[in-house]
């Protein structure tokens, strides 16, 4: 059977492919390495025979008699097209191997990989600043992400788009992993120097005051606190309704409403606004990360998760 030519764009013959085993790829590669019969089988721990028979196979798939005696008749001698293939075989092999042996480590100081995390704004400020410093200190060549989340998240966790989503209890799904990273009580907000003074903020002052509130799905004009407030038959005034967090501290500091928001998020800006707690019981806010199941054994994952753990803890 001659061998026959196949030009650079020309594909591979997919029933060629289908004779090839890993036991052929094996047993070419001891061959190449040895140049003895004898020696190659010992390697593969298979008899002459069997090993006779693998090349004689060989010999079939590529159409080349591969390898020829020795004239010291001692051993064999690779043909040219034995030659060609050996470069690539150790390619092919060295793949396959390392996709036995499993995912390498993961080196932070070394490793470039971008990892991007899907993260609410609220828990963003509470967990970003402490988050990103780790990551830029340990892993100066990794690049980091910080995305909004988007109603295709669960899509998107399982394609790898994003690494971790970083949200409230309501968003979790049943087939993603997760893990609470803290709970948050709730603190009322309102400018320096404020009208009705710096005192304990009571249930009936808390209802007839202007309330600003973020909707985060924007022109919301009730959430939580009007929950609770409604449980006990009261109701508030919300005049202003926003969409993100980073407007609030602005706002406030340039009216009289009051905001109520997670205390995390309000003790950063304690120097700018006086905060009191709520008149109110409000259950508390609780954030968890979730993750798909196809990157929980994944090294690098691993080291981002255990990031953001750490910087919750430290919150």
């Amino acid at each position: 059977m001659a061998d026959v030519e196949r030009g650079p764009g020309r594909p591979a013959d997919d029933a060629g492919l289908a004779e090839i085993d890993l036991g052929l790829l094996l047993a070419l590669e001891a061959l190449l390495r040895e140049r003895n019969v004898t020696r190659a089988a010992s390697r593969l721990n298979i008899g002459q025979p069997a090993l006779s028979a693998r090349l004689n196979r060989l010999r079939q798939v590529f159409a080349d008699p591969l390898f020829v005696p020795a004239a010291a008749g001692r051993g064999v001698v690779p043909t040219t097209r034995a030659v060609e293939l050996q470069t690539e075989l150790a390619e092919v092999l060295g793949k396959l191997r390392r996709m036995v042996e499993g995912p390498a480590a993961f080196d932070p100081a070394r490793d470039q990989r971008t990892f991007v995390v899907a993260i609410h704004e609220n828990p963003a400020v509470t967990l970003a600043p402490g988050f990103v410093a780790q990551i830029t200190a340990m892993a100066p060549r990794t690049r980091l992400a910080l995305v909004h989340p988007t109603h295709d998240i669960v899509d998107r966790l399982e394609r790898g788009e994003i690494d971790l989503l970083v949200t409230g209890p309501d968003r979790t799904s049943g087939e993603l992993m997760q893990r609470p990273l803290f709970e948050d009580s709730f603190l009322t907000a309102q400018r320096k120097g404020h009208p009705r003074g710096t005192g304990a903020l009571d249930l009936d002052n808390f209802c007839a005051s202007d309330h600003l509130l973020i909707a985060a799905d924007g022109g919301g004009f009730a959430g939580l606190v009007d929950d609770a407030l409604a449980a006990l038959g009261r109701a508030r005034r919300v005049a202003v309704s926003i969409q993100t967090y980073a407007l609030a501290p602005v706002i406030l500091a340039h009216s009289d409403c009051i905001c109520t928001l997670p205390r995390r998020f309000l003790m950063r800006f304690a120097h700018e606004l006086d905060l009191v707690p709520p008149p109110l019981a409000l259950p508390p806010a609780r954030i968890v990360a979730l993750w798909h199941p196809r990157n929980q054994e994944d090294a690098g994952h691993a080291w981002l998760r255990d990031r953001l753990y750490q910087a919750a803890a430290a919150t």
